[in-house]
């Protein structure tokens, strides 16, 4: 094997070894789910790839009129589900969900929008 294929294959295995550290925490399921018509909705989970941080990390509901529902948000044992308690009611409408979860891996923090409709 000559040096060049050798340290190319050095590289390559490195590079493959170190991808999961390159991995960030993803959104993997919400309930309710994107594009989803539902009753109002009395708790909102999220689960992801990852354990997250619970200090920086959460999430928001609001109207497309800016009107924002206060949700108390928890983080569960496993450190991959977050689940929120609307603090009020839900009125029937559009609402959009903004999220944001940093990663107890790298600290790196991810975001994302959805949103669902309550009937």
């Amino acid at each position: 094997m000559s040096k060049f294929a050798a340290g190319l294959a050095v590289l390559v295995l490195s590079l493959a070894l170190a991808a999961p550290a390159f991995a960030h925490t993803a959104l993997l399921g919400a309930i309710p789910a994107p594009n989803a018509t539902i009753s109002a909705p009395k708790s909102i989970k999220l689960t992801f790839s990852e354990k997250i941080v619970p200090a920086f990390s959460g999430f928001k509901v609001a109207m497309g009129d800016g009107m924002s529902i206060d949700v108390t948000t928890k983080v569960s044992s496993d450190g991959k589900t977050m689940t929120g308690t609307p603090k009020g009611a839900f009125m029937p409408g559009s609402y959009k969900l903004s999220w944001h979860a940093a990663s107890v891996v790298d600290g790196h923090r991810t975001e994302g929008t959805y949103t669902f409709k309550v009937k």
